[in-house]
This record gives C-alpha cells, structure tokens and sequence, in this order.
C-alpha cells in the first residue's frame, strides 16, 4: 500500500532541493540577481516548443514583440533564446558589445554534413578571423568597385533570356534568376563562365544549397546541439530520414570547394584565368600560401555562392513581384532613369548615385520581404546585462529582422512603398534604423557589397528595358497575383502568373549588342 503522506513529504523535500540548486546556480552565473527579459511561461523541460510557429516562427516574435517588448525571453528544450526586434537594441548589443555577440551556435548537425567550412557557421574562432580578413580584402566597398562591369553584363544576359526565353511561368522566371545569380556569383568568384543551366559545377552547387537550407535548419541544429545522443538513432526512426542524405551531402560539399578552386589553378598556371576573387587572393598571398591558407580561400569561396545565390534570385523574384502589385512605382522609376540617362541610352553604374528612386526601390523590396527573416543566429560568448535585464552566457540571440522590417504595430508595413527611404528633396535617407538585413557587427554578411551591387544592376537594367504586368487570358482578364511567400530559412514568392514585355528597341538593341563588348 503506497504511503501517500511519504510520497508527499519526499516529492515536496525534491522540489525544494531542486528549487534551491537552481537558484545557487543562478547566483554564480548571475551574481547581478538581475531578472531574465520577458517572455512567454514554457512548460517544463521542453520550454516554449509548443508556442512557436514552426513554419513562420518570425511571425510568432512579432506577436511576442508586441505583447512583452523588443527583448524576449524564451527557451526550448533546455536552450535559452533572446529574440531582438529593436534595430537600436540590435546595434547596441551586435556593434558596441560585439565580443561578446559574435559567436555561433557549436552544432554537431553542421559538421555531420560537411558543412562546418562555411564561414556564417564557424565560431568566433581564428578560423573564422583568417576567413574575415580574406572577404575583406577581395569583398569590401572599393574592391567590389572592380566588379561592376560583370555585374551589369549578368543583368544584360538576364534581360536577353527574359526577352528570348520566358513564355510566362514562374517557375521558368525563377530558373533565369537562378541561373542569373548562379552565374554572376561563379565569374566573380571564379572567373568561371557558365553557359548553360545544366553547368555541372552549377547543378552540383545547387544541390548542395537546396539540401542545406531543407535541411539544416537552425532548429533541427539546436536540436541536435542540446541532445547530441539523437544522431545515433537510425535513419528510419520517425525524423531522422535526413540521415540517408548525409554521405551524399558530404561528397557534395567537398567536390564544391575542390572542383572550382582547381579550375582556377589550373588557368593561372596556364596563364588563361580571368580575374576573380580566388585569382586574387591566390596572388596577394603568393609568398605566404600554405595548407591553412589554402583551406580557407577554398571555404571562403564555396561560402560566397552558397550564401548569396539564393537569397539574390529570391530578392530579385520580389522585385519583379513587387513591380507587378505596385504598377505606378515602374512608371516613377523609368521616368527617372530616362531623365538621367536618356530615354534611349543604357543605365550603368556611373549613374548610381544620381538614381536615388532606384536605391530606394532596391532598399524597399529588402525590408518588404527580407529574403533570411531571422538571419544568422548568435551566441553570447558570455553572460551580459542590458535594459536592466541579464542575458546568459550560451544564449542563442535572434535577430527578428522581419520584426524589424514590418513591425507589427505600423499599419503601413506591408504597404510596398520607396519613398519611406527617401527625404523630402527626393534624395535618399541615411537613417541608421532601418532594417539590418545582412546582419549587424562583425557578423554582419561579408558580401554584403557584391549582393548590393548586383542586385542594384539587375533592377535597373529590367526597369530600364522591360514592364512587369500581370498575365492576361483569352478574355482580357487579368491573372490574380498575390503577395504570398514560401517559407523557409531563405523565403521566396509562391509561384504568381505574369506577362513580361520589351518597353524599348532602342535600349534592347544596344543591350544585345553590348553583350559582346564586356
């Protein structure tokens, strides 16, 4: 017969014990006594799993923005998270206090697929210091300067492609962005042109991009991260299918970072190589290469495409999406390209800065969908306070960069609108709180500048030469075309319907002619 009254009395002396070592661990690690940010009540052990939208959580830190403020508290499985939607708290805590909010979350998940190399996973190492100092000298401002010319030369190919080869499904339209950003990323990074979108580096490249982002997922890696134990379990237990893709992910990542850097030795030796990014840094560090060296260029290249291919195709897709919804910014936007450039000549880069709707356009189609909604997940390399709350050493700290963009109580946000970007006079704002969409501090994405001016040369040439409108049946009536997005770590517009038409013989004449000249 089972004695409840001792059953009680043990069970309430193992709450209290339990209660009290908790809080003498809480003591040593926060000798401030300072309480945690806000947030919402978890269950125990499993935390806040079941409060979160597994498909949008971004959506579900708005609401918690709202509800508790723009530093939460939450926590799943035994994981602290500080979820960040304040563009001022942000910049305090990733740029002032960047030592401490460099870090990444160690997964075992990201070495088990061969993925460890690519610079956005690796800790706040000297590994990851050498990979910074090679983006910096082939990737910042002044040294993308030397880029632009293939940057317009890939816009050109695209407007031909579209002209030539798109027949009204967007699935096709995504292919030519694909192939777009894939191949403006190999030439620069490589100086390898691809022809073709069944390139077989290319194909390789992008399998290996599609399984990372379906399945390394910065859940699936804090899963892991917390309970290592659960990749011992076989690939036919219920979640663990992913397994099977291991072997095959793993060949892939290494062929990715071994086939293209050869191709480029092999031209240097040769003497046949186009500039690029790895035949610069090949060259700068002639003297000093050795295998450490030689590892990192290779990672840091492989890093450049898989970082930027897709989220550069997903924002141009949103532009031309954007410019379908918005038909009077596509009017305002070539009115001012004609009146700068003329309405016969061709925009380039020289005339950038004298296009300050366009900026504002580029600026604008960022924050009304940003392609990585949360961004790359930080971790704080050591307990800090702010705001009068503490943030514990190890916490995974969020950037809510959608929150940021759209917060939830600007009833305006969801609108598509420039001129939220430009000042009274029409020239661009400078304002420092807008939206850090590649990220903030020294983790902020070192290709940040190439991406920008790629991007830039993609949709100024479009508007310069093509409409976007929306496809038209057999009886005059407009397709309905919707502002909806996939999800997913990258998001990207569900398929919609358009018609894309020339605008100009002039300008279409000479972007065909010009291909040849570059």
């Amino acid at each position: 017969m089972i004695n409840l009254p001792l059953v009680i009395a043990l069970s309430t002396s193992l709450l209290t014990s339990l209660l009290v070592w908790r809080h003498s661990v809480w003591r040593r690690t926060n000798p401030s006594g300072l309480p945690l940010p806000p947030g919402p009540r978890g269950l125990p052990l499993i935390g806040n799993v079941f409060d979160i939208d597994p498909v949008r959580p971004w959506l579900t830190y708005n609401v918690w923005a709202e509800r508790y403020g723009d530093i939460v508290y939450s926590s799943i499985l035994g994981q602290q998270f500080i979820v960040i939607s304040s563009v001022k708290i942000a910049r305090a805590l990733f740029e002032q206090r960047s030592s401490i909010y460099s870090d990444r979350m160690n997964s075992t998940l990201y070495k088990l697929f061969g993925a460890n190399f690519i610079t956005g996973f690796l800790g706040y190492t000297d590994e990851w210091r050498l990979h910074q100092k090679l983006f910096h000298s082939t990737l910042h401002p002044k040294a993308t300067e030397k880029y632009e010319d293939m940057y317009m030369e890939g816009a050109r190919e695209l407007v031909v492609g579209l002209l030539d080869g798109f027949m009204g499904a967007t699935g096709e339209l995504e292919g030519h962005l694909t192939m777009f950003s894939a191949a403006l990323i190999m030439t620069i990074t490589y100086g390898y042109k691809v022809t073709s979108r069944d390139d077989p580096i290319v194909n390789r490249v992008q399998r290996l991009a599609d399984i990372f982002l379906t399945e390394m997922s910065s859940e699936r890696a804090m899963l892991f991260t917390v309970f290592p134990s659960l990749l011992h379990l076989p690939s036919w237990f219920p979640g663990m299918a992913f397994k099977g893709k291991i072997a095959t992910t793993r060949k892939l990542a290494a062929e990715v970072k071994d086939v293209p850097f050869k191709f480029v030795k092999e031209q240097m030796a040769a003497g046949t190589h186009t500039r690029s990014m790895v035949s610069d840094l090949l060259q700068s560090y002639e003297d000093a290469i050795d295998g450490e060296l030689e590892h990192a260029i290779k990672d840091t290249a492989a890093t450049v495409y898989l970082a930027g291919a897709e989220t550069t195709s997903a924002t141009v897709l949103t532009f031309i999406l954007a410019m379908i919804l918005y038909p009077e910014v596509q009017e305002r936007a070539r009115a001012e390209i004609d009146a700068v450039v003329g309405k016969d000549a061709l925009p380039g880069f020289e005339h950038r800065s004298s296009l300050p709707y366009i900026e504002a356009i580029l600026r604008e189609t960022m924050r009304w969908y940003p392609a990585v909604p949360l961004g790359m997940p930080h971790a704080t390399s050591t307990s800090d306070s702010y705001g009068g709350y503490y943030i514990p050493k190890g916490a995974v700290v969020m950037l809510n960069v959608w929150g940021m963009s759209r917060p939830s109580l600007d009833p305006d946000a969801a609108h598509f609108d420039p001129d939220r970007h430009l000042l009274s006079n029409g020239q661009l704002s400078t304002d420092v709180n807008s939206a850090p969409v590649f990220g903030l501090g020294r983790r902020a994405c070192p290709g940040r500048f190439f991406a920008e001016g790629s991007m830039w040369a993609a949709i100024v040439t479009m508007l310069s030469t093509l409409r976007f409108s929306p496809e038209v049946d057999a009886n005059g009536k407009y397709a309905e075309v919707k502002s909806e997005f996939k999800p997913g770590a990258a998001i990207r517009p569900e398929p919609f319907k358009c018609c894309i038409t020339s605008i100009s013989t002039e300008r279409e004449r000479d972007i065909r002619a010009s291909r040849q000249s570059f």
